[in-house]
């Protein structure tokens, strides 16, 4: 005789990344980068403001770094490389150097200047905050 169990049945939501948040210590010169980058302004608030990066892609959120550290319950203490760096892949090689331009006629640093490599091509710029960017192509 088979007995029936109670065993809740398991729901299962796939990882994604809805958006992406960035702890700013300025965030009117934050805004005013990103901007200067193409990003579109979704929201605008006094302590916050959200980016739509373009279709397919996580939105971008800027946060003042206190706000953003209280929110968690952590220290907002923190500089160097954080462990993390977002990919921005194009289809040319063309394509990496004019973003990196851009990236830096915004205001960013060129952390790394762009060069072929035996699967493409890369570079690596920061925001004004430090957060590390590659730009890379596969084409050359």
């Amino acid at each position: 005789m088979a007995t029936a169990t109670n065993t809740p049945t398991k729901t299962t939501a796939p990882l994604q990344v809805s958006a992406i948040m960035i702890g700013v210590k300025d965030l009117a010169r934050a805004k005013k980068f990103y901007a200067d980058l193409g990003c579109k302004i979704e929201q605008d608030y006094p302590q916050f403001v959200k980016f739509t990066l373009g279709d397919g892609s996580s939105s971008l959120a800027l946060y003042e770094r206190e706000a953003a550290a209280k929110d968690a319950g952590v220290s907002p203490e923190g500089s160097g490389f954080r462990g993390v760096s977002f990919h921005f892949i194009v289809p040319s090689q063309e394509t990496v150097d004019e973003v990196m331009s851009k990236a830096k006629a915004a205001g960013g640093g060129i952390v790394k200047t762009a060069e072929k490599t035996q699967w493409g091509y890369f570079g690596y710029f920061s925001d004004p905050d430090g957060y590390l960017w590659k730009v890379a192509s596969a084409a050359y």
